[in-house]
């Protein structure tokens, strides 16, 4: 059945009698038919409360949900999953828990909170709870990173299933003095031998390499002039995918990308801030390209509800969807593979 006006109208109030007190009083969102209605929509208040919703209804039926103007989280022909979608916008409260969103969601239909409690646009397949601490794989890091320590990019890299992405080669590539590549200097000996300034004023002049969880992973502050210059020899690594997160604490910038098999995963959304993500509200375009970590960040939320910072949540939703992991360990006894860029 093609969704109009009239018809999602209808089916939200059915929703809305069938389920009081729990969707009372809640109305149907903003309903626009262009692009330009959605503009002056995105002037108004509505847009600027917390989880404003507006829905662009296309000629064709599709029913498209936006954050503002310039910002589509949903798109779906389906008038159930569209119920069910609004529903999970409205029942999102300010200082409310996803559990309780999810217990609301059970009330109106036990599939919609298995809905929910799954991150994704249906209910099938089984969850398995996390069962371990979030701060051991990549989540310890997320706090301090946020501050640009101890380092402002935080890049990882995996090739394809079989093969391992060489670390001393990738920090060859990057710049890292060859000497100390070649002496397997760590950063305990960087802080130890320095012989000029203090290793807290050169470590913008340095990188920390190694792997973990598959992946290969660099971080540094800024790269030498020339670093990354043999092309070919970057391409005989056989990276197949790479995930890059970048801080400018003094901005606010923190971005995420993803890129595999030569293209950036991104629902053509451009850049992608982490400041985007809330905690109980999905960051990416449901059931778009970036929907494994919907349900990853929505599994981070609902296991570890200890976990107050949206960053963490958003690193341990890295870690269990792409396995991205850095030893904390080995940081924090200075083990970590590190070097100087080459001339520095």
């Amino acid at each position: 059945m093609e969704i109009t006006k009239r018809t999602l109208a209808e089916a939200w109030q059915r929703t809305v009698s069938r389920h009081a007190p729990l969707l009372d009083m809640v109305g149907l969102p903003p309903v626009v038919v262009s692009d330009g209605e959605l503009a002056e929509w995105g002037k108004g208040a509505g847009a600027a409360e917390d989880g404003g919703l507006c829905l662009l209804l296309g000629e064709d039926g599709t029913v498209r949900g936006c954050h503002g103007p310039y910002r589509e989280v949903f798109a779906t022909r389906d008038l159930e999953q569209a119920l069910y979608l609004i529903a999970e916008a409205s029942l999102r409260r300010p200082g409310g828990s996803p559990e309780e969103v999810a217990d609301a969601l059970d009330h109106i239909d036990p599939a919609w909170g298995r809905r929910f409690r799954g991150g994704g646009l249906d209910d099938t397949g089984t969850v398995e709870g996390c069962g371990r601490d979030p701060l051991e794989g990549l989540a310890w890091i997320a706090g301090a990173w946020r501050e640009q320590d101890p380092y402002t990019t935080l890049a990882f890299f995996r090739a394809a299933p079989g093969r391992t992405v060489d670390a001393e080669r990738l920090a060859l590539l990057y710049g890292a003095d060859p000497a100390q590549v070649a002496a397997g200097t760590r950063l305990k000996d960087l802080e130890a031998v320095d012989s000029g300034r203090a290793h807290r004023d050169r470590q913008w002049e340095s990188c920390c390499f190694g792997q973990a969880g598959g992946w290969t992973f660099l971080l540094y502050h800024d790269t030498p002039p020339g670093s990354f210059a043999d092309k070919e020899a970057y391409e005989a690594l056989g990276i197949k995918e790479s995930v890059w997160l970048t801080a400018t604490s003094a901005k606010a910038i923190y971005t995420f990308d993803y890129m595999r098999d030569g293209r950036r995963v991104d629902d053509d959304w451009g850049a992608l801030e982490l400041i985007w993500y809330e905690r109980g509200r999905a960051p990416y375009l449901r059931g778009g390209e970036l929907d494994f970590l919907n349900r990853a960040v929505r599994r981070a939320e609902l296991d570890h509800p200890e976990l107050t910072s949206t960053f963490e949540l958003y690193f341990h939703a890295l870690e269990v969807s792409l396995g991205v992991r850095l030893p904390r360990r080995d940081f924090a006894e200075g083990e970590v593979r590190a070097a100087y860029w080459a001339g520095e």
